[in-house]
């Protein structure tokens, strides 16, 4: 990576103390950084807030003390509200952060620790009521770190480069590689020290799979200390949580002991059909604020006279997004989902018998990774004729290819969970939070892979889902999207115009603690409790 002169000389004064510093208080007045690192939507609502936790402060016996980390400017600005957000009833809260704009991108010393001064500027508005750290300027003594941190903080970075160029197999001598691991490497260093001596009771972080975010959740655990991660989902006013687990492995396991039990009433099958006739319609539907297909519905009968498929059975497979977080790490049996699909087309390129139709995910059109279209053709140059590709830019709604189905074959997509709601019978290649739920089938190998897939092949109709199976999957999908994200005040995504509709004298209300006191118990480590969570439902079935 080139390194301009004028970059050079940033780098050299970075490492003279105050010059960033004083450079940033004559020049930018103390004031934003004309960069995209900013915080001016925390400042301008920081005086309110402060003030709404003053007027509500609770009293901190039995409360917690809390560490909160975020090391993005977006995660820093949600980070610092829902800090103060638990300060107000009652815990002791610690705010760490490190002052990068770019995940993917290097910047120089100089103008990261002017970053630094700006939000530790902004921040330091909070005090006392929030302790501010500033992971920049901890002075950490040099250690070196056991072997489990560096295989640790070296995964991370690995999920951080496949992240960031949407790839799956790593070159671990690029540049972002080696830029992703400087910066890792420093962040578990300054956590490691600060947390052996400020040992919190819980740790709650952003994501806690990827980048600085990643590597502090991978220490605390190391220490053991309680962690919990959150991430935000295409639902306004929810939250996903994983407590002592990273949120984006959606562990599940819990939620569906203690949920499957209890058969969908009328009322909550509606509100699941309703849900799912909306993706049907690539609509907008209740607080749910993405469109999951680019058109209508047109019916099975039009798909297949579209795609020109005829009475041979039909085999769905459909894919994720290359890098996306929700297949880093997801290996079951194959080195990778590109393999998978890789092994799998080559195998139905010997069975004209069978129509395959690879549905690319429509998500990639937002992305510059390798294409699943790319990873087909490396395979087949030129398609036979019972195999269809259908590109992420093609008009074809996913749910007509679902109704003409025979077979489903998916690595962690939920349209795998879909497809079992209609009784198509689902090969699961991924590790999905709905693999081995009791509605889907489970290869842990390349052999009892082929081995499903033969048969299956052969007799599909008789490999279709029971009744007990589709209502299981059903009870299954509802709780995924209805149980599983808890209610919160505030997402990332808007946050601001979040504030304004719900501000924080709102939220500890007596009505917005009604509705909101659980899930900030949860985020403080206070296990979910998924019985009551269940019961509570059953209770509703009942009175519907």
């Amino acid at each position: 990576m080139r390194v301009s002169g004028k970059e050079t000389i940033k780098n050299i004064l970075g490492q003279i103390p105050f010059t960033a510093e004083l450079y940033w208080l004559v020049r930018q007045r103390g004031g934003p950084l004309h960069s995209r690192f900013s915080l001016r939507g925390l400042q301008a609502e920081l005086p309110g807030i402060i003030a709404d936790v003053n007027a509500s402060m609770q009293d901190g016996t039995g409360k917690k003390k809390v560490f909160m980390f975020a090391s993005l400017h977006y995660w820093i600005e949600h980070t610092a509200l829902v800090g103060l957000s638990l300060a107000a009833q009652g815990h002791q809260v610690s705010l760490g952060y490190l002052p990068y704009s770019e995940w993917n991108k290097p910047i120089n010393r100089f103008d990261l620790r002017r970053q630094n001064s700006y939000a530790h500027k902004v921040l330091k508005q909070a005090e006392p009521l929030m302790q501010i750290v500033p992971f920049l300027n901890l002075h950490a003594p040099y250690s070196r770190l056991n072997d489990d941190i560096m295989e640790a903080i070296k995964l991370v970075t690995i999920y951080d480069t496949q992240y960031t160029l949407q790839v799956e197999e790593t070159d671990e001598t690029s540049d972002i590689f080696h830029m992703r691991f400087e910066r890792n490497l420093e962040a578990g260093r300054a956590a490691l020290w600060y947390f052996q001596n400020n040992r919190p009771d819980v740790v709650i972080i952003p994501n806690g799979s990827i980048q600085e975010a990643g590597v502090v959740y991978r220490i605390a655990r190391h220490l053991r200390i309680p962690t919990v991660t959150y991430e935000f989902g295409d639902q306004r006013q929810r939250i996903w949580l994983g407590q002592n687990s990273e949120v984006m492995r959606q562990e599940t396991e819990a939620m569906w002991k203690a949920r499957q039990a209890h058969p969908l009433s009328e009322a909550q099958m509606e509100r699941l059909q309703n849900l799912f006739q909306a993706r049907q319609r690539a609509a907008l539907w209740e607080n749910f604020a993405r469109l999951w297909q680019g058109v209508p519905a047109q019916g099975g009968e039009q798909a297949r006279k579209a795609l020109g498929l005829d009475k041979r059975p039909v085999v769905l497979l459909a894919t994720n997004v290359l890098g996306d977080s929700l297949t880093l790490g997801r290996q079951v049996f194959s080195k990778s989902m590109a393999e998978w699909i890789s092994r799998t087309v080559q195998y139905f390129a010997g069975r004209p018998d069978i129509q395959l139709v690879i549905r690319v995910h429509p998500g990639e059109v937002l992305v510059h990774g390798t294409s699943m279209m790319e990873v087909v053709h490396q395979v087949l140059y030129r398609l036979p004729e019972h195999i269809r590709l259908i590109g992420p830019k093609d008009k074809v709604n996913t749910y007509d290819l679902i109704e003409v189905a025979d077979l489903g074959l998916v690595y962690t997509t939920t349209v795998g969970m879909e497809m079992a709601m209609t009784g198509v019978p689902v090969i699961v290649a991924g590790q999905t939070h709905y693999r081995g739920r009791g509605f889907t089938y489970d290869p842990d190998s390349w052999v009892n892979y082929f081995k499903m897939l033969g048969p299956m092949l052969d007799n599909p109709k008789s490999f279709r889902l029971s009744h007990a199976q589709v209502e299981r999957a059903l009870e299954y999908v509802y709780s995924f999207f209805f149980d599983f994200p808890r209610p919160f005040p505030w997402h990332l995504v808007r946050m601001w115009e979040d504030y304004k509709i719900r501000p924080l004298s709102a939220v500890l209300s007596p009505e917005g603690k009604e509705h909101w006191d659980l899930t900030f118990r949860y985020l403080v480590g206070e296990p979910i409790e998924w019985n009551k969570i269940a019961e509570s439902n059953h209770a509703n079935n009942d009175k519907s």
